[in-house]
């Protein structure tokens, strides 16, 4: 048995074996795969195998098109039977909510490259003659789907890995792991241990006990999923063509041919099982396990099924399934570090773990090796859950995504389960003033506020909430506007080598005197953006660190893991000790004034800088920035004094004509000045050069993490363009393919309405002579080409003379 490793998986499912392949094809061949019984023995081998080219997300259509690409090359390149069915999907559309969000997916469908068209009836009827299109008006006809033996597919990428040079224990249970001193792991199993470098936590259901070894959790609930097998149909023996693999939310599931039989799969609406309840995780001896079949629970859809296609009801069933599959709270997969643990890294938590496992490996596999992965994977990364994310949160989440699996939901639409979870004292107060919340990393934050009762009529144009969002945005451009913000990740740092310390790790030059704020990145050794932060220096060995609320834990681990051994600092999450209150507008200053005795004029409280003073009674960190590129300040106060220091600034703004303010606002402000978000515009797959942000990069500090590889960095043929775009009633929001005649010159990352210029903006990721002021290409927003012309500056007062007022 092999004793050391560079890296060990432990799980030999679909996203273990297809890690260890491309580990190998990254050139990492010093790899164990561990598994407690046979390959595929948990989840995959009672997989349905379906491969399909759509789902909701940009980055993970990434993911399910290199699937779809790697597949069909399996069985030659390794000789494994693999079953690949080249037979193509169809997504039924039943009403023009659906289509919109299939022409949104057919726009990124250019970008990614799969095959992707919208066809009516009668391409429908053509493409699967035995199908009912009652109530159906369009359907999305994707080529390059497919299905394919789920435990073939995962023994072939196995065997690939062990070609490459990778080894694969089977029959040999992880009893314990265990992390020595120096950082490296020892993994303890039935036929001894193993010490490595690195430990992948792939063990699909069992991923959350395997979590449990580490001190560290896997957000996963087992969720019982049913598909059933019909005896032979006549109508298939005849044909030689075989249907596509069909998907519909009128009978929530999906239905193809297995052979010469139908296939029926439903993700029921109502009765829900987890997997193993009340029991929890299952046993570890358990393999190759099933349920009882529970036709009751599921009939109704069944029903639907066989409406929808009459031959499945002239015969009967011959096998029914139901197996255990792992689901996360968003639905997405968990890839990437486990939280507050070095070297240890998760492959798991997908709920479509045939159609995802090619992808997920493969990003995987570059991100551990290289410290960047190709495409944007801050939506996996499993420390975007936190602390909040317990067994009851997860189960309530994950039984809404698996009810909502084939329903369309519009963009921005959200539901409530599983929340409240993080509130901030002012929660209830706002709700009673109209407020309308977001989630975010477990925060109820602001989203738009409802003075009139109207709820919000989610859908890809400009909704019954635009002229809102309007009145907002004109309240913080003309009076003065305030936004409960408490979510932010805050940190204090401190100690003799604080400031050397945040110098090395941001490639911004970190604030010299005592009050300077700075906007600075935090960059991987590639070079490549990983987080972004606004640093305050608050005294000489003091500093005030903030970011996004979803990005608190990435952000923490990414400091505390950079600490030198010896080097003296001190860095707290301060997060929950501290709300945060935005007050923006003309107005502010003059409402300020009124409740504290410190002097707010420009040239004693500039703009950019910080100030720790009195407000209300009450000890406020105050910093001079802008989100919304208004004169502004955000308030940072002690969590137990926001409900009264809310109360004093609302009162005395009503003379004022104060008004509260969301995040849509917020939104449609930020793209007017242009600037860039992280996650969208700021992620792993650019270098700041490439992201247009050299002002905040400085080459002449004397070293910083991810400097000499800018440097070295040879021009790519991408770069982030700012853009107003000739739109109609729909605006761009990322992901739409940005078009130069037929050809695709890339892919926008974020857009919205700007209120104050009254202009549809857009942020593109396009070919460099794309990205020059005046330049013109097309945006495909909702099936229509979009006239977008790049801007040299930002759309709203590009001198920020508002700010600097």
């Amino acid at each position: 048995m092999k004793t050391n490793a560079r890296i060990v998986v432990v799980g030999g499912g679909m996203m273990g074996a297809s890690l260890l392949y491309h580990l190998g094809l990254e050139g990492c061949t010093d790899t164990v795969l561990v598994e407690k019984s046979e390959l595929t023995s948990g989840s995959t081998w009672h997989a349905a195998g379906q491969c399909p080219s759509i789902t909701g997300s940009y980055n993970l259509a990434k993911i399910h098109a290199y699937s779809n690409q790697l597949y069909p090359r399996l069985e030659a390149l390794t000789g494994q039977y693999v079953s690949w069915h080249p037979c193509g999907g169809l997504r039924l559309a039943t009403n023009t909510r659906e289509l919109a969000w299939l022409k949104y997916v057919h726009g990124y469908s250019k970008s990614i490259g799969f095959g992707m068209e919208i066809v009516g009836l009668d391409a429908i009827k053509r493409l699967n003659p035995f199908l009912t299109t009652d109530n159906v008006i369009a359907a999305a006809w994707t080529t390059d789907d497919g299905h394919g033996d789920p435990s073939g597919l995962c023994n072939a990428l196995a065997k690939a890995a062990r070609d490459l040079g990778a080894t694969v224990q089977r029959h040999n249970r992880v009893l314990e792991i265990r992390q020595r001193r120096g950082g490296e792991w020892e993994v303890i199993t039935e036929k001894g241990t193993i010490v490595a470098e690195m430990v992948v936590n792939a063990a699909g259901c069992y991923a959350r006990e395997v979590a449990k070894m580490v001190g560290s959790d896997a957000p996963i609930t087992n969720m019982q999923h049913h598909y059933l097998v019909t005896h032979p149909i006549q109508a298939f023996m005849d044909r030689s063509e075989e249907i596509p693999v069909m998907r519909d939310s009128y009978t929530s599931g999906y239905f193809r041919q297995e052979q010469k039989s139908g296939l029926i799969g439903v993700y029921e609406g109502s009765g829900l099982h987890e997997a193993w309840a009340p029991r929890g995780f299952p046993e570890w001896e358990a393999s190759n396990e099933l349920f009882p079949d529970d036709l009751d629970r599921i009939t109704p859809w069944l029903e639907r099924a066989i409406e929808r296609m009459p031959i499945f009801g002239e015969v009967g069933i011959r096998r029914v399934i139901n197996g255990a599959i792992p689901h996360t709270p968003d639905g997405a997969p968990l890839l990437g570090p486990a939280v507050n643990l070095k070297n240890f890294w998760m492959c798991c938590g997908t709920s479509f773990g045939i159609a995802q496992g090619g992808g997920c490996g493969k990003y995987l596999a570059q991100w551990m090796l290289h410290g960047d992965a190709e495409i944007n994977m801050t939506e996996f990364d499993p420390r975007r859950f936190g602390k909040y994310a317990g067994e009851a949160y997860v189960r309530d989440k994950v039984f809404q995504d698996y009810r909502l699996t084939f329903t369309t939901r519009g963009p921005g639409e959200e539901e409530m389960a599983g929340r409240p979870q993080k509130r901030s004292p002012l929660h209830q107060r706002l709700q009673t003033l109209g407020c309308v919340h977001t989630e975010t990393f477990g925060w109820e934050r602001p989203k738009w506020f409802s003075l009139d009762g109207r709820v919000e009529d989610y859908r890809y144009s400009r909704n019954n909430v635009f002229d809102v969002v309007h009145d907002e945005v004109a309240a913080i451009h003309e009076r003065v506007g305030i936004l409960d913000l408490t979510g932010f990740a805050k940190f204090d740092i401190s100690g003799p080598q604080a400031d050397s310390f945040l110098n090395r790790v941001c490639a911004n030059q970190i604030p010299r005197t005592v009050g300077g704020i700075a906007l600075v990145h935090l960059l991987s050794p590639g070079g490549r953006i990983l987080g972004e932060m606004t640093v305050s220096r608050l005294d000489a060995d003091r500093f005030y660190a903030l970011s996004a609320a979803a990005a608190e834990l990435r952000d923490q681990d990414l400091m505390r893991q950079s600490v030198l051994p010896g080097e003296s600092v001190r860095i707290e999450n301060v997060t929950e000790e501290r709300g945060v209150l935005v007050l923006s507008g003309p107005r502010s200053r003059e409402l300020l004034s009124r409740l504290t005795d410190a002097d707010l004029r420009n040239q004693q409280f500039r703009w950019l800088t910080a100030r720790e003073i009195s407000i209300a009674g009450h000890p406020v960190r105050a910093l001079r920035v802008s989100y919304v590129g208004e004169l502004g300040w955000e308030l940072h106060a002690p969590i137990a004094s926001m409900a009264a220091l809310y109360e004093a600034i609302w009162a005395q703004g009503q003379t004022l004509g104060i008004a509260n303010y969301g995040l849509y606002a917020v939104n449609s402000m930020r793209i007017e000045k242009g600037y860039k978000a992280w996650s969208t515009e700021l992620t792993n797959e650019l270098n700041m050069l490439e992201a247009d942000m050299p002002r905040f990069i400085n080459f002449k500090k004397r070293d910083f993490v991810g400097k000499a590889a800018t440097l070295a960095q040879a021009p790519r043929p991408f770069k982030i363009a700012y853009a107003e775009v000739e739109a109609t009633d729909t605006d761009a929001r990322g992901g739409e393919p940005a078009l130069d005649g037929d050809r695709c010159i890339g892919v926008t990352t974020s857009g919205a309405y700007g209120h104050r210029v009254d202009k549809s903006l857009v942020f593109a990721c396009v070919e460099p002579p794309f990205a020059i002021p005046g330049s013109v290409f097309d945006v495909l927003i909702q099936g229509e080409r979009r006239r977008t012309t790049v801007l040299a500056q930002a759309a709203y007062d590009p001198d920020n003379s508002r700010m600097k007022a």
